[in-house]
């Protein structure tokens, strides 16, 4: 194993302390390195970019297990906001809930039609120019 190799390895650990664990000096412990060591590191647009691009990666594993369960959870509020044995206030909470995610679904919707306009307006400009 070459020296760079090694210093690899040490970054792609350090990445993977750092997603794993609440704090600095923790990740660092875990990852075999000084807490200054990390701190440098983050410093480093290269590095930086790398523990970045690996949050985003993470974040977006736990988007899509929302999404998985995201039928489940509706079917909940239905059941709940339908159960004429659970308390009023209860049962509107779980109808409002079901309301709110469905007008900003719309929203969503309506959003992305707009910017798909938008952008295809821009690039038809850009392409006359």
């Amino acid at each position: 194993m070459t020296a760079e190799s090694g210093k690899s390895r040490k970054r792609e650990g350090a990445i993977a302390a750092l997603l794993a664990h609440p704090t600095i000096a923790g990740a660092a412990t875990a990852a075999g390195v000084s807490e200054a060591t990390l701190l440098r590191w983050l410093k480093e647009p290269e590095f930086a970019a790398e523990y970045r691009a690996s949050r985003r990666q993470a974040v977006e594993v736990a988007i899509a297990l929302l999404q998985k369960a995201s039928g489940a959870a509706v079917a909940t509020l239905v059941s709940v906001m339908q159960d004429t044995e659970k308390p009023g206030n209860v049962r509107l909470m779980a109808a409002r809930s079901v309301l709110d995610m469905a007008f900003k679904g719309m929203e969503m919707q309506d959003m992305e039609v707009r910017l798909a306009v938008l952008e295809e307006a821009l690039a038809e400009q850009e392409r006359a120019a």
